[in-house]
């Protein structure tokens, strides 16, 4: 099951973070604080998986953008990083080559995104299609219901 997922630059800015277990805040601030600085003082061509504390860590970099998971030791490294492979297929998809400022100015449609593919820490849909259906549905449903709450103002 995956604990956390964290999405976050080269300079280590925090552009994302979506947690599946209950963390208290202070211990999500540390977390994310001493994992980005684990793998940003990695060397890029050292291997994408580590062990963390008692989880795996596995990320990849796209770009500017490092895309981390943290799982249970006992899931599988290269599942989790085709996990995060599809998620940015997603993202790319929907936005047509995304890039660190879609997430940071769409970052709702992130999270989204990231919704309707892992719900609960578990891969809930793995067809990209059936994912961008349902946000194509959704930002319908948000255009339809924007004129009526800005009416009611």
């Amino acid at each position: 099951m995956i604990q956390f997922m964290l999405l976050f630059s080269r300079q280590g800015k925090l552009r994302l973070q979506k947690w599946y277990v209950a963390t208290e805040e202070k211990q999500k601030k540390r977390i994310s604080r001493d994992l980005i600085n684990v793998v940003l003082q990695r060397k890029p061509k050292m291997c994408s998986f580590l062990e963390w504390k008692d989880m795996k860590i596995v990320y990849k970099r796209y770009a500017s953008l490092y895309f981390c998971c943290a799982v249970d030791s006992t899931d599988n490294e290269l599942i989790t990083l085709e996990i995060i492979h599809r998620y940015v297929e997603l993202l790319d998809k929907y936005f047509g080559s995304v890039c660190e400022l879609d997430i940071i100015f769409n970052f709702e449609k992130a999270y989204f995104i990231l919704d309707e593919f892992i719900l609960g820490g578990e891969v809930q849909e793995t067809s990209k299609k059936n994912v961008l259906k349902a946000i194509s549905q959704q930002d319908v449903m948000q255009e339809v219901c924007l004129p009526i709450v800005q009416r009611k103002d």
